[in-house]
């Protein structure tokens, strides 16, 4: 009986290069919020949801719709699929590991 190692190991590395572009643009835009006073962390993702949450400043300005909006837009480039970017409320927990 042969079992395969590589496709699930080939997956998982298929995710983790996902998730580092995911984190790449978020990292991209936190400098710009938190001179603002805010700022985005990735809490998880899960398929084509990438669920963040905004803090700060960028808890209640008008604007985070189209901050997040914004940040969706560069991650569908740089991806080159369709994701979905939720924001999700709480208190802030220690940031999704790398």
């Amino acid at each position: 009986m042969l079992v395969e190692t590589q496709a699930p190991r080939q997956d998982h590395t298929a995710e983790d290069a996902r998730a580092a572009i995911i984190r790449a643009v978020i990292d991209e835009i936190r400098p710009n919020l938190k001179r603002d006073g805010g700022d985005c962390e990735l809490v998880s993702i899960e398929g084509n949801k990438v669920m963040v949450r905004l803090t700060g400043a960028c808890m209640f300005c008008k604007l985070s719709s189209a901050t997040l909006e914004g940040i969706q837009a560069k991650i569908v480039e740089r991806l080159g699929e369709l994701v979905r970017l939720i924001p999700v409320a709480g208190a802030p927990r220690a940031p999704l590991a790398r």
